[in-house]
């Protein structure tokens, strides 16, 4: 049996056009708010992952033109990485000045009445999702208000939990395993590797990496 394809495309930048791939692929996941790949992978997505907290979400509910980009207006499914309780339990709060400007750390609920409203199906993964990540990539839990896993490794992990070898076969491109400086980016790309040799994932753009 020829294996089904899943595409997970990462926000870094890409080596070429990879929009062909992409959007004859079985089921794609991307993350947030594709930027560098924009125009390079296609627009197909059946599920977009997003970090439900913080300075990036706020923008994005503020921004009128997320709703009709065509990635976002393609996404069939939203995914929130990171549980209510987890925010309450392991984020940092915004200073008092920060919420007197409209700042907050948990934007789950105006995230689902915007992205809700627009038909989107919503999925918010329950607290021991973040907890089992943390352990995979071996952040200590004294560590655990410092160091967040990315909603792209989790991503990957969930994909590799949930689509069996036997009928698809996972493939990565666009991950630069760079950005915000509280992600355990070291510890994701060395397990991303680990299961490169496992045969688990295909990197079909190592040159980004």
């Amino acid at each position: 049996m020829i294996p089904k394809r899943l595409l997970i495309v990462g926000n870094g930048p890409l080596s070429r056009d990879f929009s062909a791939e992409v959007d004859a692929a079985d089921f794609v996941i991307r993350f947030n708010e594709p930027k560098a790949s924009i125009g390079m992978s296609g627009v197909r997505t059946d599920r977009l992952i997003m970090a439900n907290s913080g300075k990036p979400m706020q923008r994005r509910l503020e921004d009128p033109a997320l709703l009709e980009s065509p990635i976002f207006r393609a996404t069939k499914e939203l995914m929130f990485a990171y549980h209510p309780h987890i925010i309450a339990r392991y984020f940092r709060r915004p200073n008092i000045l920060s919420r007197l400007k409209g700042r907050r750390t948990d934007w789950t609920l105006p995230a689902i009445e915007k992205f809700g409203g627009a038909g989107k199906e919503i999925r918010i993964m329950p607290p021991q999702f973040y907890m089992e990540g943390c352990r995979l990539l071996g952040v200590p839990a004294d560590k655990m208000h410092e160091v967040f896993p990315s909603t792209g490794f989790f991503g990957i992990w969930h994909a590799l939990e949930h689509y069996s070898a036997q009928e698809w076969r996972i493939e990565v491109c666009g991950f630069s395993w760079q950005g915000w400086q509280r992600h355990a980016w070291a510890d994701e790309r060395r397990w991303v590797g680990e299961q490169v040799d496992q045969g688990r994932i295909v990197l079909i753009d190592e040159g980004v990496n």
